[in-house]
Formats: structure tokens, sequence, C-alpha cells
């Protein structure tokens, strides 16, 4: 028996109203929490004793002076929002304003305190604390942080934080349904992402082998520290990217309490907990698994008319010592769908006379043990040790009215195993200056099989397995030119064994602090990719019978980054942002029989194309300019607003030029969250938030209908690549929640609500191969989404 559908809208507004009202039932006592961490010197990471802790929001006021091992604790500090200050003599002050305080978990902040230089003004104090400055000390230029909170904090970002960086200036995404961003006109797969200092592969589930994006990401944003996002120009530490960088770190769990915590929503039903091993130790667990909430509703007997299976585990175990830490990380999941046409009624088909089922499982993951070694007040190691891996494994299959059994169209079985070893030195020159030097060493263990059906045979994309190795190295400094003038050099090199191809990468960035609220910047880089790692793989057919890899020789694309920027801090909590770039990229790989192709391309789509024959012909441009508004989180209320104007365009074997798939030249995005304090005490909160978007349109490559009906298979219509635009795209999104804090425990409720016009992004356009006929799909316009979290 089968319970009957509950309408989503009418059930997330049900969740609501219900925490509503047993949420402002509760005592009149004011709960209170713990707040605590350790004060540490940036540099060195020794710890600072004397140093002095305040809550400066209180009255009166709490405060705490750190212990001979750095440590601070400030208990029976009453939960909401407070704003915690961290100063000793000699060194710059950091304020943390707004931290949410809940009853149900300890707030842990720790300091990272940077000495002050003797050459430096007094105005440069202040900026160090300032809030647009971001965690990674060597990024200068074109660097966004974001902490936990903001990862939740957004309209319509899920806890995701690749959707919740599709708010900032120059950044969308390529799909509502998926999480892949497209930063200032580049391709999706040209963007890195980093856990704890070491490069992980694509984060998400139901992810294609050399995408870096998914429907759902498998990052655990509770698990998260404050982090950076990139956009441009980046340090020389940072190779083998040219669109971005995502630089997240996994938070430490609690050393001193055992905690957990509940959450059900969207992204599945999860459990976590973290705690100490033993006391007095300073050694702590953390760990979080969730599964598929669909799949659980489907399986109980409520119809959810799709089922996703999928869970995933992040964990961290934090291990110090004396002069030092010991970290082992993991991040893992495995994801599975079906989708049958021969489940449905005819009239739910694909096509209106064939349907098509797609199965598909994907499964990834890291583990990772690092090391962090004082070796004496000025220098100290980093080194760590990885494995990760990836795998998908796609079947395709179609049927007809006329062909009723189902027949094998496309399939693919292919897997990854990386091993990666990294070390960097850290070490103190002067006052004035740091210098940073390291290795990343990485073995690619490959294994790829894909084929498709064409006409009368199946054609084997690709069928290798081996090994290979990809080398970078790096060294960076950091020097104070001046008193308000901050210089970031370096050079990164990178071997692939592949083909010994290599690169030779030269960085710069400059920043001038004019006064405390103007600063100038600029930076430029050269920067190289390896490709897709499958591409270096595709079989070229020879009329002997057997195959060519005629892509092995492939070189790294690259681009040269050019970017100019202001930043205007107006008042402590509104800023102003402009930045403008220039981006060169040359070596892309083209193919002459297809002379509109171009890797540059890769990425808007689920699956990475499979071309032959290509060479490092292709080259082309990115240029515009990027506005932003912030109003930092104080007074209750946020609000960012962001402007990009831009230009993408490529030039394929033919040396026509012409736009890339990513060129919708506009981009508008805003958002803003409200807070209204409620409760006997004003301990927990009403949540409002709102999201507005509007970017042009996406050019695209057509179907040529006649060339498909007579092969048999999808053709493109190249004559016309990148000429037509979809239609401009516009979508709205609403947050309403609660945040309620009792003695023991606390909870929030959130509820998305997302409207997509008529305008809205296109999900999918698939061309009917009996008919030719196109069938264009959009996706949902109302889609509410309900996460509900408790903390104990």
């Amino acid at each position: 028996m089968r319970f009957q559908k509950i309408p989503i809208p009418h059930f997330c507004l049900i969740l609501l109203l219900s925490h509503f009202c047993f949420g402002t039932s509760y005592a009149q006592q004011r709960p209170t929490q713990t707040v605590r961490g350790v004060v540490v010197d940036k540099h060195t990471q020794k710890p600072i004793p004397g140093a002095t802790v305040i809550i400066s929001n209180l009255n009166p006021v709490k405060a705490d002076v750190t212990d001979p091992m750095g440590r601070y604790r400030i208990e029976n500090v009453p939960v909401g929002r407070i704003d915690v200050e961290c100063a000793f003599l000699g060194y710059h002050s950091i304020v943390h304003n707004n931290m949410i305080l809940n009853s149900g978990r300890e707030l842990i902040i720790n300091f990272d305190l940077k000495e002050k230089s003797q050459v430096l003004d007094e105005f440069v104090v202040s900026a160090y604390s300032r809030k647009d400055r971001p965690v990674n000390r060597m990024a200068v230029i074109s660097t966004r942080s974001f902490t936990l909170e903001e990862t939740g904090r957004y309209a319509g970002s899920y806890g995701d934080p690749a959707r919740m960086a599709a708010n900032y200036a120059g950044v969308m995404t390529g799909s509502d349904t998926r999480n892949d961003i497209i930063i200032r006109g580049n391709s999706s797969i040209g963007i890195m992402w980093r856990l704890n200092g070491i490069e992980i592969s694509n984060p998400s589930h139901y992810a294609a082998l050399g995408t870096t994006g998914g429907p759902i990401t498998l990052l655990n944003t509770n698990l998260l520290a404050s982090s950076d996002f990139l956009s441009g120009a980046f340090p020389a530490s940072f190779g083998n990217a040219l669109a971005g960088v995502f630089d997240l770190n996994m938070r430490n769990g609690n050393n001193e309490k055992h905690e957990h915590w509940l959450q059900a929503g969207w992204n599945g039903l999860e459990v976590g907990t973290e705690g100490p091993f033993t006391k007095n130790y300073g050694g702590s667990y953390l760990l979080a698994y969730r599964y598929s909430i669909l799949d659980i509703l489907n399986t109980i007997g409520i119809d959810m008319g799709i089922d996703p299976k999928y869970q995933d585990l992040n964990f961290k175990v934090h291990l110090p010592y004396n002069k030092g830490k010991f970290d082992i990380i993991g991040l893992g999941g495995k994801s599975a769908i079906k989708i049958f046409d021969t489940h449905k009624s005819p009239d739910a088909w694909l096509f209106e006379n064939a349907g098509e089922n797609l199965e598909n499982s994907a499964a990834a993951g890291v583990v990772a043990i690092s090391n962090m070694h004082i070796i004496n007040n000025y220098s100290r190691f980093h080194s760590s040790v990885a494995v990760s891996g990836s795998e998908v494994a796609t079947r395709i299959d179609t049927f007809s009215i006329a062909e009723p059994e189902p027949f094998t169209k496309a399939g693919e079985k292919s897997s990854e195993k990386r091993y990666t070893l990294s070390t960097s030195w850290l070490y103190k020159l002067s006052e004035k200056s740091d210098f940073e030097t390291g290795v990343i060493y990485d073995i690619y263990d490959y294994n790829y099989n894909d084929s498709t059906y064409s006409k009368t045979n199946y054609i084997l994309n690709t069928n290798a397995q081996g090994i290979m190795a990809l080398l970078r190295t790096y060294g960076q400094v950091r020097y104070h030119l001046r008193k308000n003038l901050t210089a970031v050099g370096g050079i990164n090199y990178q071997s692939l064994s592949l083909n010994k191809v290599s690169a030779l990468e030269p960085r710069l960035a400059l920043r001038w602090d004019i006064n405390p609220k103007h600063s100038l910047s600029a930076g430029f880089g050269l920067h190289s990719q390896m490709q897709p790692r499958m591409i270096y793989f595709v079989k070229t057919p020879l009329t002997d019978g057997s195959h060519m890899q005629t892509n092995r020789n492939l070189g790294f694309s690259k681009s040269r980054h050019y970017i100019i920027g202001h930043d205007y801090l107006i008042t402590n909590d509104w800023r102003l942002k402009t930045e403008a770039y220039f981006q060169q990229l040359y070596n892309i790989p083209v193919k002459e029989s297809l002379g509109a192709y171009a890797v540059i391309n890769a990425g808007v789509e689920y699956f990475i194309a499979r071309e032959d024959s290509l060479t490092n012909d292709g080259k082309g441009q990115n240029y515009g300019i990027e506005i932003t508004l912030e109003k930092f989180f104080s007074n209750n209320y946020f609000l960012m607003l962001t402007a990009s104007v831009f230009n993408s365009v490529f030039q394929g074997a033919d040396n026509i030029m012409r736009s890339t798939a990513f060129n919708s030249n506009f981009l508008i995005n805003s958002v803003a969250g409200y807070e209204h304090k409620i409760g006997p005490h004003k301990n927990s909160a009403l949540i409002f938030g709102a999201r507005f978007t509007y970017n042009g349109g996406r050019p695209y490559v057509p179907f040529n209908s006649e060339a498909t009906v007579r092969n048999g298979y999808e053709v493109l219509d190249w004559d016309n690549a990148y000429k037509e635009k979809h239609p401009s795209y516009i979508r709205a999104s609403l947050r309403l929640g609660m945040r309620r804090n009792k003695p023991r425990y606390s909870s929030e409720l959130t509820i998305d609500l997302q409207y997509r016009t008529h305008y809205t992004n296109i999900y999918d356009q698939r061309i009917d191969i009996h008919t030719g006929k196109v069938y264009t799909y959009q996706e949902v316009r109302l889609y509410p989404i309900s996460t509900w979290r408790l903390n104990f």
C-alpha cells in the first residue's frame, strides 16, 4: 500500500508553522553557552599566552586571558549573536562580529594573530581585521573568504559551497540541477578543489569523470571552517587550474565535550558527532554521515516521482603534539539512479514515439594524513599523503514503438585512483617578508572504457589502462615593499610524465593600502592545466582496423590573467569592490575537421565529449568588469549586490572568432537576509532571506535534424555553432526560517522557495533520431526545499 502524496509547498509550510508554535512555548530561563578556543601566532602556529579575548557586545562584557597553552574559556555567555575580539601586545587585533552562539553547541573560535611590523603604519593594523580579506595570506587579488555560516546563509544555496559562490560577481551556475560554476566565462573544468591543502577530485554525487560539479555536493558544510574562493591570478602554490580555486578547510572537532547533531532536508538525512578522545589531551574527532532522504521516503511508500540513492561520509581526526599536529581527513560517497521510460506510459516518454532508459552509478572519495611541524620561531613544515579515487558506470538504452525491445546505445565504466605526496616549507625571512616553497607529486592509476553505437556498429571511444604522474613545484615570497604596499611573487612549475610536457608559470600581485578605506590591487599570472585525463586516450580508428591515440601528446591549456581592482571600505560593514580582468587563453585543443569545436567549451554537458585528432592550436579571450556592493551582517541584516559585464570568445581550427558556450555577456545577482529576534530574552530569531538572479542566455550548438535522421545518431550543426543563444534567465528565491534555543539544545528550520520564470534555464535539449524533432526540457517553476537541524 502506498501513502498519498503530500503537496510539497503545503508540507514545508506545515513544518515551519509547527516549528514556530513549538519554539515559542519554552520556559523563561535564558540559555547560555561556552565560548572558547586557542590563540596562536599566525606564522609559527605557536600558542600565545597572555592574550585577551573579550565578548564586547555584552553588558557587562565578558573576557578571559589565554593560559600558557594559548587557551581561553568564557562560560555562561547568553546565546545569540556575539562579537568576539582578541588582542595581544605586538600583534594585530582580530574581531569576529555577529558570531552565532547556540545553546546546543559550544562556540570554538581560534585566533591566528599576525605580528606587527615596525615598518607599518597604524591604519594597516585595523585593515588586518577587515572582513573582506582572505584566509590565505598570499592571495591579495580576486579572492573571497567565506565562513561555515555563509554556506547556509544565502537563499537557494542549499548549504553547497559552489551554489553559494554563484552569488559572487562574475560567477554563475551552469544549470539549476547541477552545481558546476562558470567563472568569468571559463569552463567549469578549469576549477580546482582543495581540502585542507590537499587537491581533491570532483566532490559531487552523480559526477562524470573530468567534470567539477554535479547535482548534489559530497562536502558536508557543517564540518567546514573559514575558507577561500579564488577567481583569477592565483598565487604560485595553486597549479593545474585555469578558472578558479575552492580552497576549503575542515574544522577540528570539539576537544573537550561530546556534541551531536541531526539534520533533514533536500541534501539528505544526516547525523553528526564530534568530541575529545581523552580528557586534557587536546585531540578530537569530527564525523558526519548522510543518506538520500528521497530514497528513504520512496522506501516507506511516499512516491516522490524519482528515486536517487546516495550516501556520503565526512570525517576529521585531529591529533596535536608539542610542536605540531597530525590530521586525518576523509571524504567519500556513492550514488546511483535509474530513470527508465519503460516504467512510464508512452505519453511520458522522452520523445513522442521513443523512450530512453538511463542507469548511472558513481563513487568518489579521498583519505589523507597531514602533518604540520614547527621547526622554530621562523619556520614550519606541512606534509601530507593522500589517496583519492572516483569511478562511474553509465548505460543508456533506447527503444521505440516500432522497436520496443531496449537496445544499448552507449555505455561507460571508467575509474581513476590518485596517490598524492606533498610537502611545503614556510620561512619568515624578516619582519617585512616571508617565503614558501613546496612540491606536489600525483600518480594517476587510470582505467577508461566507454563506447557509443553509430549506424551499424559500436565505436570504442576509450579503452586505456595505465599510470601517469604530474609533478608540481613552486616558490613564492610575500614582501612589504613599503609601509602600505605589499607584493606577492612566485613561480609554479609542472610536468606531465605521459608526454613529457612541462610549463613554467610566473605570478605577481600587488596591493596598495592607500588609507584605511581605499586599496588598489593588481595581479598577473600565467596558468596551465592538463586536459581532462580521458581526452588523452581517445581512440582514432585506422584503415587496417587498429586504433591510435591521437590526443596523447596534447600540451597543457594555458591562460594569462591580468587583473586590476579597487576596494572601498565605506564603513566597517559596507564594502564596494570593483575588478576588471583580461584573460588570454592559448594552447587550447581544437579539431581541424570540426572547425568550431574546442575543449574550451567542455563542461556544458554532463559528459565530456570524446573527440580525437586534437591539436593545441586554439585560443580565446575573456574580459570584463565586476562590481560588488556588500553589507556584512550587522544590525540583524546583510546585503550583497553584484553585477558583471563580460565577453568570452574563442577561435577554433577554422580561425573564426566566436562566442564560447558560456558567453552570456551579463550577470546580475542580489542576495539579502534579515533576522528578527524573538523570545523572552531575544535569543531566538525568525529568518528571512531573498535572492534574485538575472543573466543573459548562453550560446549553444544546434542539432542538424536532417543529418541526424539520415545517420541514425545525434549530429550537431557545427556550421551554426554558438550563433544563437538560449533566452535570458531569471530566478527568484525566498527563504523563511526560525532559529531557536533551549537550555539543552538548539534547532533551526529553513524553507527555500525558488521560482523560475518562463525565461528559465534550459534543462536539456534532445533530438529524436527517428523524426529529427528537437525537444526542449525546462525545470519546474516553483521548487520548495526545507532543512531542519537539531544541535545537542
